[in-house]
């Protein structure tokens, strides 16, 4: 018992020196054990194997190709199997060098070892003619059908992938800008893009190995035929029907040996490339879209018997057959109903909860959302998360991305159906107010031209909602084609949420309570507590704060720097309580981002300036008129004021064709009651003054507003 022992521990110590030394090393170097079995690929091309050696490799490259097979059997997207036209590469490349050291065998020695010559017994069955016809059945079927199917549809794929590229990044460069996405998703989506236009590309090229081994297969069979036979008459002696005999079997156990593998990995080919994106394996997908509806099936089981009653037909096959698929049409005809009576209770269960009476708190009647979506019926599936809807959680990355942007928190949006609109409507409310309705198709796509499409597309012509630009409705099938054209294609649910941040945005200072300020300065107590102590009702109100962040959030001003902001109130509410004027001291106080605002890439504001004469007759009249009249029109005559406006329609002109955004540029003095003056006619022009912007800000003026 104790020498068993004692052997037993024996020989595992070998086996956890191997463990503990050896298979770290090869895990380690993964690299070189790479490049030695490529190198020794390329020295099978060279030197003679023994037949020994050489079943083991045909053995060996069986398996490689079954195990391509399957692996793209069982894909989702072509992008599992990355690396496919490099394994495609290198088992041709092993082929082949069978196909040489097999060659070289067969030709000197006259035989090549156990696998070629079972695979050649198998098939010939004494019979050379049959075995060379079957031999090249299998070759057609490999070089014509497979292969040059699989290579139209390679090229045919990678010519599209890398036409619709541009379209596919622009589309991702809107839902980062929109915020439906972060950097690192966009990121991740783009280095996708990247690797599919990459592996379609590849796959073009693989392809060609696909027939290139196919063609150098039939020219090794026709060599080790003929050259077999005559070295076997003129240089073995053998007799003529012992030399076809023995060379017919090893030829064709060879070419069987290399084909029926290069048939798997030419199939495994075909599948990696029309795999589509679905997601689902491929026995899902046959599943699912071949055998789900009875009627074909059933449709099918009866034409089975037909055919097998016709005069010279047998019946039993026919007969086996139209009952096996009318048994599982019979079955699904069940299993439809079931699902369909299942679904049906839990509706009806749902809409009896539903319609159970509950007594809702009259202070609910009164509440009124600060920002409500509403929704036709046809609508639902965007927000509906068991149909695949994603509005939720879109408008949630919108909040997001408004409080990074802007500064501030902004309330939570209400999102319900509502029967008295149009089936495909929605209206968009702000404290009970619509401030914007559109109409959605939510099976189909808005294709938006960004100025570099090329061509015209068929749907429907509408005006994109959020710059008024105009664009297309387009189905699915479209969506690639308007790609291609250069047009930015994106969903339904982008649209609406596209056009809620817009809003949201433009009336930012109409979400922003007292509560909400409340709360943003007593975040900052912990990083800033001698900052914070100071704010109290006496030295700075917060319906201060309020109405000089909403001040700013109007003309577009981000508060994210609240700590500066209330530095600057504190200091000057000192000496005024004029909200105006406070506006104007926090504006100065944050240079920097009113400046970062406004530049382009090279740091340049281009804006539009108030002539001095005109800026002379504002200034006057803000010294002699009264407040209320400030306020509109700056207490300027109604032929000076029209003229100033016809005057600034053209500046922004200007501007505009100058691909810049426009932007007025005045005196400090002057610059809030010019805004309010235009503000309502143009409600996308801003306006700032010389004094806000940091000394080194480089100002071109394009044109000036004149009387």
């Amino acid at each position: 018992m104790a020498k068993s022992r004692q052997l037993a521990i024996m020989n595992s110590v070998p086996m956890q020196k191997l463990q503990n030394n050896v298979l770290p090393v090869v895990k380690d170097n993964k690299d070189l054990g790479l490049a030695i079995g490529i190198l020794f690929i390329l020295v099978i091309l060279i030197v003679p194997l023994p037949a020994i050696l050489l079943d083991l490799f045909l053995a060996v490259n069986i398996g490689i190709s079954v195990l391509i097979l399957l692996v793209a059997v069982y894909l989702r997207t072509p992008l599992e199997f990355s690396s496919f036209p490099t394994i495609l590469l290198i088992s041709t490349i092993f082929r082949l060098g069978l196909n040489v050291a097999s060659t070289r065998l067969i030709l000197s020695e006259a035989q090549a070892g156990h696998v070629i010559e079972a695979f050649g017994n198998f098939v010939i069955r004494g019979n050379y003619i049959v075995g060379i016809i079957l031999f090249l059945i299998l070759l057609v079927i490999n070089f014509i059908v497979i292969i040059k199917g699989s290579t139209r549809i390679a090229e045919v794929t990678a010519r599209f992938t890398l036409d619709a590229l541009p379209g596919k990044q622009m589309s991702i460069d809107a839902d980062l800008n929109a915020g439906f996405i972060d950097e690192q998703t966009a990121r991740k989506r783009r280095q996708e893009l990247n690797q599919e236009a990459d592996f379609f590309g590849a796959m073009d090229g693989a392809a060609k190995f696909i027939k290139g081994d196919a063609i150098a297969g039939i020219i090794i069979t026709t060599i080790n035929l003929i050259g077999g036979f005559l070295i076997g008459l003129l240089q073995m002696d053998m007799e003529f029907a012992t030399a076809a005999a023995t060379y017919s079997i090893l030829t064709i156990g060879d070419g069987l040996v290399s084909q029926i593998p290069a048939l798997f990995v030419s199939i495994g080919g075909g599948l990696v490339i029309t795999r589509s994106a679905s997601g689902d394996n491929l026995e899902h997908e046959l599943t699912e879209q071949f055998g789900s509806k009875p009627k074909p099936l059933f449709i099918t089981s009866g034409m089975l018997i037909f055919i097998g009653l016709l005069p010279g037909f047998p019946l039993l096959p026919f007969m086996l057959l139209s009952s096996i698929i009318g048994t599982y049409a019979y079955f699904r005809v069940k299993t439809i109903r079931t699902d369909a009576d299942n679904l049906l209770a839990k509706e009806i269960s749902e809409a009896e909860q539903s319609q159970k009476p509950t007594e809702q708190p009259v202070e609910e009647l009164l509440r009124v959302d600060p920002v409500e979506i509403e929704l036709g019926y046809s609508l639902i599936s965007l927000v509906d998360e068991s149909q695949g809807g994603d509005v939720f959680k879109r408008i949630t990355n919108v909040r997001r991305q408004l409080a990074v942007e802007l500064g501030i928190i902004l309330p939570p949006v209400r999102v319900r159906d509502n029967l008295q609109l149009e089936p495909e409507e929605y209206v968009i409310k702000i404290r009970g107010n619509e401030i914007a309705r559109n109409v959605l198709h939510p099976n189909m796509l808005l294709a938006m031209n960004p100025g570099t499409a090329e061509g015209d597309i068929n749907g429907i012509k509408v005006t994109e909602p959020v710059f008024g630009l105009p664009a297309t409705w387009v189905t699915f099938a479209n969506r690639e084609n308007a790609e291609i054209l250069g047009y930015t294609v994106v969903e339904a649910a982008t649209v609406l949420t596209t056009h809620l941040t817009e809003l949201l945005r433009r009336n930012a200072d109409k979400l922003i309570t007292r509560q909400d300020i409340k709360h943003l300065v007593d975040n900052l107590k912990e990083d800033y507590p001698a900052l914070i102590e100071e704010v109290t009702p006496d030295n700075l109100p917060v319906s201060t704060i309020q109405k000089v962040i909403q001040n700013l959030l109007g003309e577009g001003i981000p508060v994210r720097d609240l700590p500066m902001i209330l530095e600057s109130l504190l200091e000057y509410a000192k000496v005024t309580k004029n909200i105006d004027v406070l506006t104007e001291y926090v504006r100065h106080s944050i240079s920097e981002t009113i400046k970062k605002l406004y530049q382009d890439q090279n740091g340049t504001i281009h804006a539009i300036a108030i002539d001095p004469q005109l800026e002379d007759i504002m200034t006057n009249a803000l010294q002699s008129g009264n407040q209320n009249a400030l306020m509109a029109s700056l207490g300027l005559p109604p032929d000076i004021i029209n003229s100033v406006q016809k005057s600034l329609s053209d500046a922004i002109d200007d501007i505009s064709i100058a691909g810049h955004l426009p932007l007025v540029i005045c005196s400090a003095q002057v610059r809030p009651y010019f805004y309010r003056m235009i503000h309502t006619t143009y409600p996308m022009v801003n306006v700032i003054s010389y004094t806000e912007l940091p000394a080194d800000t480089d100002v071109e003026i394009h044109s000036y507003v004149r009387i």
